[in-house]
């Protein structure tokens, strides 16, 4: 096996080439027949190779990214291209470092040739070229993930490992050709049993390493093409979460209209503590490149945002027709001067009439954001006035002074005022007649209820209208730094201007030719000032977009408005959404096609996913009934395993002797008490909400006074995703 070392002068991690154990497997006692060498030798002769390859390999990354380091940074595109390679590089280095030989999951025979290949998290090959591992997203390795008994996809067998501390401590071997021995009568011969075995396995506060053991019906979904939305539709534990990670990555290997430069990827989750359980998945998956986020972190005031409280209120600010009020309230602040304006210059009084102004105004190009137009209208508004200027003047010199015109300047901005967007929406909380203005389809009873002491008391219904009103307003910053940079270069053409004429003055042999005559040129004087260099810009925000392709996790979650931020993001209109109409906390009576239909998107195929790998029958049988009365076409999937343990009943009094008692059993699995806000979280033990819980599972969960979750569709909704959250046990205390 390799090993990690530290070398004390560079303070580099390097890998340090050691030989192999005497077998890479460690498999126990009771598996002593699965150890035979006529079932494991090939496998300890490739991971040989493997092992070699993979020192080889990470010396060879290293010795390139130290080169692409040391290089010239260059500017433009080539510093862009040698970041990207950076990046690159030092992405496959950290998956390689991450795993050794257990970067290989499984391996498959072909039934024609009798070939065998290996399956592996990356690519992998040996010092000739030849392939010891197969990416798992390449096509060639699609039979390892989809072949079944009813289509094998050309193989013979399929064998699946299981790695612990880099070790293997258990295999699969799955024979798809009736009658065949050639696995060896001691190998495990069930198509399910790696699926089983997994499922069994403690959970952890982070989603464990499910990619060896992906279904057929989730490999399809997984490597379905990229165009359109493809929806997803599947109850719980049918691992939406799982095709959903697995998607991104897939997309970002096979897909080059998604790289970074194309906008890459974008996995949209419910909540924080969905992202922290699933933080590790994309890297172990080589993806290092697909930014993760919640729909409240795509604008920053989303980060402190409550939750409102006034459901009509809630239920205004979900309609997608309110962000209409974001373009008047926007236009209020575009409106020209009706007024003539005299404008005072050192070599003479012009008038800016109101046709003037209009014709400035209406320079502003459409699709630019108001606070970008601002510097356009500007400029247009000078060079009217600087054409109105007859004289000496050079049209440059004119327009610097015009610039510094305080009185131009203060009218100007008040005409076409630098805008921040959660002024904006702000007022159209506080100022009730400019929210009638700019939304009159509202009734006086809806802009009542819209409006608030605290402009600024933002909640999660509050993002969508701040998106929308960001995108229309832009970077007001930007606009403040550029407008920095330019007041700098004006006061260094005036200083340069003063230092010229003080030459010019003090020169005792100006016989009109050489250099001091140029001096008196306008142009000669510019060419002096630095007008090229760099000005200071923000860093890009990253969850802007636009992203060529979006994963929604819990989509039967977002309102339309929601859903209108998204589609911002992503022109392309490339969306994998993944979600359980059955699970929508607020109901959702539409079908997924006529939900996404009315919000924008035109192409829209479907994809099921009905059988439970998570929630075992007891459980299940449990849950059913009760979204089934609120849902009677809930999509309930089937469980796949049973495992003796009952739901139990009992009485909150106690909820600390069931914990106690889960803590008190060997293992380390998690638990997770839902319904008891001041039942406090330890490193085994959560505490959530129903909505906090989806997404996630947990070994046992307590439901604490289901009842008490509410009435109707809603409530049925988060019992059942309480309750399903187990893959273990249910205790209902009431």
């Amino acid at each position: 096996m390799a090993r990690r070392g530290r070398t004390a002068a560079s303070g580099r991690t390097d890998f340090l080439a050691n030989p192999l154990p005497d077998s890479c497997f460690d498999l126990p006692a009771r598996l002593a027949a699965k150890s035979t060498p006529e079932l494991i030798a090939a496998d300890e002769r490739r991971f040989a190779a493997i092992s070699t390859s993979l020192n080889r390999s990470i010396a060879e990354l290293t010795a390139r990214l130290d080169d692409e380091r040391k290089a010239p940074g260059g500017t433009g595109q080539a510093a862009m291209d040698r970041d990207m390679e950076v990046h690159r590089l030092t992405s496959r280095l950290r998956t390689l470092q991450r795993y050794g030989i257990d970067l290989c999951l499984g391996r498959m025979v072909d039934s024609a040739t009798g070939s065998v290949a290996y399956i592996g998290r990356l690519g992998l090959t040996d010092a000739d070229g030849e392939p010891l591992l197969l990416d798992w997203r390449s096509p060639a390795a699609e039979p390892f993930f989809g072949a079944t008994l009813g289509d094998p996809m050309g193989l013979t067998s399929r064998r699946r490992y299981r790695w612990t501390a880099g070790r293997i401590t258990d295999y699969w071997d799955e024979s798809f050709a009736l009658g065949d021995d050639s696995v060896g009568d001691a190998a495990a011969l069930d198509d399910q049993s790696a699926f089983i075995a997994s499922l069994g396995a403690d959970r952890s506060p982070r989603m464990r390493d499910v990619l060896g053991t992906i279904a057929a019906d989730q490999d399809a979904i997984i490597r379905a093409d990229s165009c359109g939305a493809l929806v997803v539709d599947g109850g719980p534990g049918t691992g939406k979460t799982v095709v959903a990670l697995h998607r991104a990555a897939y997309l970002r290997y096979r897909d080059p209209r998604l790289s970074d430069r194309r906008g890459g990827v974008l996995v949209v989750g419910p909540h924080r503590p969905y992202l922290a359980y699933v933080a590790d998945v994309l890297p172990s998956l080589g993806e290092e490149g697909v930014r993760t986020c919640t729909l409240r972190e795509l604008v920053a005031e989303g980060a402190a945002a409550g939750v409102e409280r006034d459901l009509s209120v809630a239920r205004l600010k979900a309609d997608a027709r309110l962000l209409a009020a974001i373009e008047p309230a926007v236009r209020f602040y575009e409106e020209p001067p009706t007024t003539a304006l005299i404008v005072e210059s050192d070599w003479a009084d012009v008038e800016l009439t109101p046709a003037d102004w209009a014709i400035a105004f209406e320079a502003a190009e459409p699709g630019m954001s108001h606070n970008e137009s601002r510097a356009v209208v500007w400029d247009e508004l000078l060079s009217i006035l600087v054409d109105k200027h007859d004289g000496e003047a050079s049209a440059e010199q004119v327009r610097q002074a015009l610039r510094r015109n305080d009185e131009l300047a203060a009218v100007f901005g008040k005409a076409w005022p630098l805008l921040e967007a959660a002024d904006v929406v702000g007022d159209l909380f506080s100022v009730p007649a400019y929210l009638r203005k700019c939304a009159p389809w509202l009734s006086p009873d809806d802009v009542r209820a819209l409006q608030r002491d605290e402009p600024t008391a933002w909640t999660v219904e509050d993002v969508p209208l701040l998106d929308a009103a960001r995108q229309r307003i832009g970077d007001p910053e930007s606009v403040r730094r550029q407008h920095r940079r330019e007041t700098e270069l004006a006061a260094e053409a005036r200083r340069r201007a003063d230092v010229t004429a003080d030459l010019l003055a003090a020169n005792e042999f100006d016989d009109g030719e050489g250099l001091m005559p140029m001096l008196r040129q306008w142009d000669l004087q510019e060419i002096l000032i630095d007008g090229g260099a760099a000005i200071d810009t923000l860093e890009p925000d990253q969850l802007a977009g636009p992203f060529g392709h979006i994963v929604v996790d819990e989509a039967q979650e977002l309102t339309d408005a929601q859903w209108q931020m998204l589609l911002r993001r992503c022109p392309s209109r490339s969306f994998t959404i993944v979600g359980d109409r059955a699970q929508a906390t607020d109901g959702m009576s539409e079908s997924w096609e006529q939900r996404l239909r009315r919000i924008g998107l035109e192409q829209v195929e479907m994809a099921t996913l009905s059988i439970n790998y998570r929630t075992p029958e007891e459980v299940m049988a449990f849950a059913e009934p009760v979204i089934r009365a609120a849902i009677p076409d809930a999509n309930v999937p089937t469980s796949i395993r049973a495992n003796g343990v009952p739901v139990r009943r009992g009485v909150v009094a106690e909820l600390r002797d069931v914990v106690d008692e889960f803590l008190a059993r060997p293992g380390d699995g998690i638990a997770c008490v839902i319904g008891d806000p001041e039942f406090g979280s330890t490193e085994r033990v959560r505490s959530l909400t129903p909505r906090l819980a989806k997404g996630l599972e947990f070994d046992l969960v307590v439901l604490v006074r289901p009842d008490d979750f509410g009435d109707g569709v809603s409530g049925a909704a988060d019992r059942y995703v309480a309750m399903t959250r187990a893959t273990r046990e249910l205790v209902i205390l009431t």
